[in-house]
């Protein structure tokens, strides 16, 4: 299901959060969809249950599962999730833009910047 970078700095709690959540806004994981128990799922990660569980538990604090006692973690309303995602990289965009300002990007070069990754040549919204 999901594959962990023994090479990455960050708790692998975090790891497992991350991958899940991508797993979700992507559609693979679908709406009401169980996630594996925490003890199948440490097992296929050879990792400790208590890691797995703290990452279900970010998991549900953030909103992108919900837990039914006895019958373990699912996931939650895709719209809304998409929405926490779309809202948190709108955030992480205008502290980069901001850095960027300040670095003394001008507005024109961020605007061409973003006109090439959405495949436009000019503001008329010429196609490449």
């Amino acid at each position: 299901m999901i594959l962990l970078d023994p090479t990455d700095r960050r708790p692998i709690y975090e790891q497992i959060v991350e991958k899940l959540s991508e797993l979700m806004i992507r559609g693979v994981l679908e709406e009401n969809t169980a996630l594996p128990s925490v003890r199948n799922l440490a097992a296929e990660l050879s990792i400790n249950p208590n890691t797995v569980q703290r990452a279900y538990l970010e998991l549900d604090r953030l909103g992108y599962t919900h837990t039914i006692k006895g019958k373990g973690s699912f996931v939650s309303d895709l719209k809304e999730i998409k929405e926490k995602r779309m809202e948190t990289m709108k955030q992480e965009f205008r502290h980069y833009v901001s850095e960027l300002k300040t670095a003394g990007l001008k507005e024109e070069q961020l605007l061409m910047e973003i006109r090439e990754i959405y495949g436009k040549k000019s503001e008329g919204g010429d196609e490449k």
